[in-house]
């Protein structure tokens, strides 16, 4: 479904739209890139949106209460001009992003890691594994 922007040749009443206005929503979600969280058996998997951003426009890190930190800043020269003319709009930009995340307590904090491919941050988080101990075979020595 599609939000509705407000005018005056409407056919919707003015409480859908009310009810439903998403303009507070467009305004937030236009800097913050969209996040996936994967998980099976072994690890979490974050998938972040980052279209046109490297490697390098990324700072991964936990901080000091245990939390995973996404940070992302693009720095772009104001200055820059085309070969043929100058910009008269420009909207290409995200400036600055962090997000921070609460990890589950059986992420292996040690072994988390991440690289940028095709646009998509990717955050492995591997689980901490069990060890499976069985009593059932274990000998205890009488003295």
């Amino acid at each position: 479904m599609v939000p509705s922007r407000r005018n005056n040749r409407t056919w919707l009443p003015d409480i859908f739209n009310d009810f439903f206005d998403t303009e507070w929503m467009d305004r937030m979600n236009a800097t913050a890139p969209a996040i996936n969280v994967l998980e099976d058996e072994n690890n979490y998997d974050l998938e972040l949106a980052a279209p046109g951003m490297t490697k390098e426009d990324f700072k991964v890190h936990i901080n000091e209460e245990g939390n995973l930190v996404i940070e992302m800043e693009k720095k772009q020269d104001e200055k820059s001009e085309k070969k043929h003319g100058h910009y008269l709009r420009r909207e290409f930009s995200y400036s600055k992003f962090q997000q921070t995340m609460v990890l589950p307590d059986d992420a292996d904090k040690e072994k988390i890691s991440a690289h940028v491919e095709h646009g998509v941050l990717n955050v492995n988080i591997p689980k901490i594994q069990k060890q499976v101990i069985d009593d059932s075979k274990k000998v205890i020595e009488v003295k």
